[in-house]
């Protein structure tokens, strides 16, 4: 007994330290939501920055299909990551008789029926950790992401999906081995779900269930962040408008000690599950989760007084931002990197230098993203900023009702680090994305095929002598966005129009479009690369 114990715990403790390799707290993923009200065209929004260097930011289609009676969908872990091969089937499950399409990255994103699903890790317990290695749940939240976009036309049923999946097949982390959000939308509703394990012995045979759950709904006016944090506290299952729940969502926590109805205080769901301080990286105390939450509190609410060091709990579920988000509101939040607060690292003095005439002024290689050695060398405390060089890609969606299927749903997509990447359109309709944004992509040989290559290749760059870099970014940037922008009501219009016509010619119109923005995206990050190369090379 003693020796099986022994040989248990060994495979949790391997498997977690290759899990928590892939997934280190400084690498980790932001998202902000907003209620249909809370948004400037009535649009219902939610992002995701994928903060992982490693993870799969191919974007393609994966089209509906249809299947006989009695077929089986595999289950897969290592989804996430870039390496297709490196997919493992680990069980299968039931197919339905129809799926839709959906685009597929690392954390699969959205459907053609306006369906997004942005992601981000959050801690949990001990008690409730498990791994691949001897565990016996499936079901990781990408593979989760998977077939919630392939089943569901609504957020609602993209969150019963998930829900009943995981606890019938067991809830797997990917990251490490922690507890998941996601934060799913649909033109009408925006919601935050929260899954957790139920821990390294539970089985299939045990009659229990593998995962415990619950969702809240963003209130339509308002806007919700979550930063590696469950934002779910206090629970009404008899409200069925704005919430929905596992069984087992308290229980589980009374059998395991986490809560004594008997205590006079009303449950709390982040409190029961998720590490509230402590060593673990991902407890509610850490500071890389509250100052992501402080800044983006502070861009939605600029009159309000934000403590920057104030606990997580001090922060609402939901906030009314003081005035309507925009889509390039959000991409502002998740570009951003607390600049001037006391967490913006380009604002530490070590980087002030005496110029040719011995003044003191910034240096020019100031950037808010240093390299662990040059925070190392000028001693700057590292500070988690929302935006981070080492993100794989970024998203933000853009779901209306108001608009044809194929045409109202947007999914502004870029690679690597979202403070120097541009965003382009993928659009509901969207049936097939560019060659070089699909495949291509070797992270350990550089290639002119791979628009991935591209903007890495950037964001390296202008960190070089980022003072003088990023103006150039910008200048070439800024344009092509605002033209995207520009032009985005009369695209619209005309696909709408074809879409009358002929739902065909319309999804042709808009992936046309979206291989065109690409390409444009592409080819104008290839010329600054080229240019910053020459410019800031130190052999001039």
């Amino acid at each position: 007994m003693i020796r099986s114990r022994r040989n248990v715990f060994g495979r949790i403790l391997l498997g977690s330290f290759c899990l928590l390799a892939l997934c280190l707290p400084s690498l980790a993923c932001t998202d902000v939501v907003v209620g249909k009200d809370a948004s400037t065209d009535g649009s219902v929004m939610t992002c995701h920055t994928a903060d992982g260097a490693y993870y799969d930011a191919q974007i393609r289609f994966i089209p509906g299909q249809k299947f006989p009676a009695g077929a089986k969908a595999d289950v897969f872990r290592n989804i996430v990551l870039e390496e297709r091969g490196g997919w493992v089937k680990i069980g299968e499950i039931p197919q339905v008789e129809q799926t839709y399409g959906y685009f597929h990255v690392g954390y699969p994103a959205m459907n053609e029926h306006r369906v997004a699903i942005g992601e981000t890790t959050i801690g949990q317990k001990e008690i409730l950790k498990t791994v691949p290695n001897g565990g016996k749940a499936i079901m990781t939240i990408e593979q989760l992401e998977v077939f919630a976009l392939q089943r569901a036309k609504t957020a609602r049923e993209a969150i019963a999906v998930i829900g009943e999946l995981s606890q019938k097949y067991g809830f797997l982390p990917s990251c490490g081995t922690e507890g998941e959000c996601l934060t799913i939308t649909d033109p009408d509703e925006a919601w935050i779900f929260h899954v957790f394990s139920t821990g390294f012995t539970w089985t299939p045979e045990s009659g229990k269930p593998g995962s415990l759950w619950a969702a809240q709904r963003v209130p339509d006016d308002e806007v919700v962040v979550v930063p590696n944090i469950a934002r779910i506290r206090f629970i009404d299952p008899k409200d069925t408008k704005n919430f929905m729940v596992s069984d087992n969502y308290m229980q589980h926590a009374i059998d395991n000690g986490l809560y004594d109805p008997k205590s006079g205080e009303p449950f709390d769901f982040q409190a029961a599950y998720s590490p509230a301080t402590g060593n673990d990286d991902w407890a509610l105390s850490s500071m890389w989760i509250r100052n992501r939450l402080y800044s983006i509190h502070k861009a939605l609410a600029p009159s309000r007084e934000w403590d920057p060091y104030a606990p997580v709990n001090a922060y609402p579920f939901s906030i009314k931002p003081e005035k309507k988000i925009s889509v390039r509101d959000v991409m502002s939040f998740i570009r951003g990197y607390h600049c001037d607060s006391v967490f913006d690292m380009s604002s530490h003095p070590a980087w002030i230098v005496a110029d040719e005439e011995g003044k003191a002024v910034k240096s020019p290689l100031t950037t808010p993203f240093p390299t662990r050695l040059q925070r190392k060398l000028l001693k700057i405390p590292y500070s988690r900023s929302v935006a981070v060089n080492g993100c794989a890609y970024s998203w933000v969606s853009q779901m209306r009702k108001d608009l044809p299927e194929p045409v109202g749903g947007v999914l502004w997509f870029g690679y690597d680090n979202p403070a120097h990447t541009l965003y382009v359109p993928v659009y509901t309709g969207t049936r097939d994305t560019k060659e070089s944004w699909k495949s291509n992509f070797d992270r350990d040989k550089f290639s002119f095929d791979s628009a991935q290559w591209a903007f890495m290749l950037q964001d390296d760059v202008v960190n070089w002598r980022y003072q003088e870099a990023i103006k150039d970014l910008e200048a070439v940037r800024n344009p092509i966005e605002d033209e995207f922008f520009k032009k985005q009501p009369e695209v619209e219009k005309k696909a709408a129009e074809l879409y009358k016509e002929s739902p065909e010619k319309a999804t042709q119109f808009l992936t046309d479009y979206t291989i065109e923005c690409m390409g444009k995206a592409e080819k104008a990050y290839w010329e600054l690369n080229a240019t910053s190369i020459a410019k800031y090379t130190n052999n001039r």
